[in-house]
């Protein structure tokens, strides 16, 4: 089981941390929500819990919560820019279906 970053979301998370001037790295997560059933949730992680999984990817560590991890195993986090629109992208092989506009799926 694993979930990753792109070398792009890693400089983004590390960029970020080091202007904010706390964190230890990034916690992914999944949350019951829209009409899909599932969205991602994505936070900074402050404060490590001993009951999270850890990852390293390129030099960042991801948090994911042992239940969500069913759901995110094999993801990518991604950090694109499309036109004037930046943001964090979930890359999941697991996703069946998603909504309309993008804030939910089901695995």
């Amino acid at each position: 089981m694993a979930v990753t970053l792109s070398e792009r979301a890693a400089n983004h998370v590390t960029n970020f941390l080091a202007k904010r001037g706390k964190g230890l790295g990034v916690k992914l997560g999944v949350r019951t929500s829209g009409c899909s059933g599932l969205a991602y949730k994505l936070e900074f992680a402050d404060v490590e819990d001993p009951e999270d999984i850890k990852f390293e990817s390129h030099g960042v560590t991801v948090y994911v919560d042992p239940k969500s991890l069913v759901y995110l195993d094999g993801t990518e986090l991604d950090f694109v820019k499309e036109g004037l629109n930046e943001g964090f992208k979930f890359n999941n092989p697991n996703v069946k279906n998603s909504c309309g506009c993008g804030e939910s799926f089901n695995v």
